[in-house]
């Protein structure tokens, strides 16, 4: 198992027609999401977006009112969860206070009777693939929280199932061990070739780790593309808004023919139509400083924040507030007036009504 060779190749998951209803309040509307063999595909979205709802009808953990779930040639809908072939790891860990390292570990297996030597053999090699196999002999309590969850991990992973599903497991870490578990992850998956799908709030965690992310908001699928496609070409306000950090500048007035009208300023649009109520999106790193120009997006600097490679500067617009990524040398009082300078091709214009992105 060192190697992963003994571990099941990646199989596809399908969510067809999938909805979920607790009483009269509607939580997952219709969800149709195929899982590619072997991808990470992740759950993206607030807190009751519908994201772990869905994550829990996949595992049996929850049964949908209507649709049907697949994992791999399999109908899954109506089995319970121990015949369906998955591996989970909660944000919780999960593990057996009593028991060693080695013993939930090697949990999975004794419930499954293997043999001593077997299991013994199967601990070592899980234990190995996450650093832990030097501490097989300790309890929980006598862990730090990054190797409580790498127990977690390794009792998932020596179950070699076909699929893991991960409900926040990092959330409960600090940043800087976050970062270093992100990178743990996201190696082990490529080396087990385990389809896996995650849940999380976290962009940054999406961002870094998946394939695909799914997008989810109040039961609904957003968007479902790869991080870059999702970041460089959101499909609506909402996607624009909850990727990226800091998020994307919106700056609210109207469209006429290529021209977006707000606060005395026309700037040209990489789209053309008429919205009297149109919002103009585009990222900070995206937008320059600039001397004040006729016509231009102009405001007063509200604050700066040193972030260390760059600076962000906040400029009062009108109502709005647009940030602007400068260089970590840019110096300026509260108070004094600037131009912002934006690219043509990375403006984003959305119709305020609905969301829809202008295209």
């Amino acid at each position: 198992m060192a190697d992963g060779a003994m571990i099941k190749p990646g199989v596809p998951v399908s969510f067809n027609k999938v909805q979920k209803s607790f009483g009269s309040v509607r939580v997952l509307e219709e969800l149709n999401l195929q899982v590619q063999p072997g991808e990470f595909l992740v759950l993206l979205g607030a807190s009751g977006s519908g994201k772990t709802t869905a994550l829990r009808i996949l595992s049996g953990l929850e049964t949908a009112s209507a649709g049907r779930v697949t994992i791999g040639d399999r109908d899954v809908t109506d089995i319970l969860p121990k015949y369906r072939d998955i591996s989970m790891v909660f944000q919780s860990y999960a593990l057996y206070p009593h028991k060693t390292v080695a013993e939930n570990i090697g949990f999975p297996l004794k419930v499954r009777k293997v043999p001593r030597a077997e299991m013994q053999a199967a601990i070592k090699d899980a234990a190995a693939q996450v650093q832990l196999d030097h501490l097989l002999g300790r309890y929980p309590r006598e862990l730090s929280g990054g190797q409580r969850q790498r127990v977690a991990l390794a009792r998932a992973i020596i179950r070699r199932p076909s699929v893991f599903l991960m409900d926040e497991p990092l959330s409960n870490l600090d940043a800087k061990l976050r970062g270093h578990m992100r990178a743990e992850l996201k190696h082990m998956q490529q080396s087990f070739g385990i389809t896996t799908i995650y849940v999380t709030h976290d962009q940054i965690e999406a961002m870094t780790l998946a394939h695909r992310i799914a997008i989810l908001e109040k039961g609904v699928l957003q968007q479902l593309d790869t991080p870059e496609q999702i970041y460089n070409n959101p499909a609506n306000l909402f996607v624009a808004q909850f990727i990226g950090s800091p998020p994307m500048n919106i700056v609210k007035g109207s469209l006429d023919s290529s021209t977006f009208q707000a606060h005395g300023a026309a700037v040209a649009v990489p789209v053309q139509g008429r919205v009297d109520s149109a919002v103009l999106g585009v990222r900070p790193e995206d937008c320059t400083l600039a001397a004040p120009a006729p016509g231009g997006l102009t405001g007063e600097i509200y604050t700066t924040e040193l972030i260390g490679d760059h600076t962000l500067v906040t400029l009062k617009i009108g109502g709005d507030f647009l940030a602007v990524k400068a260089s970590k040398d840019f110096r300026a009082a509260p108070g004094q007036v600037a131009g912002v300078g934006v690219a043509r091709e990375r403006l984003f214009v959305f119709d305020a009504a609905s969301g829809a992105r202008l295209t």
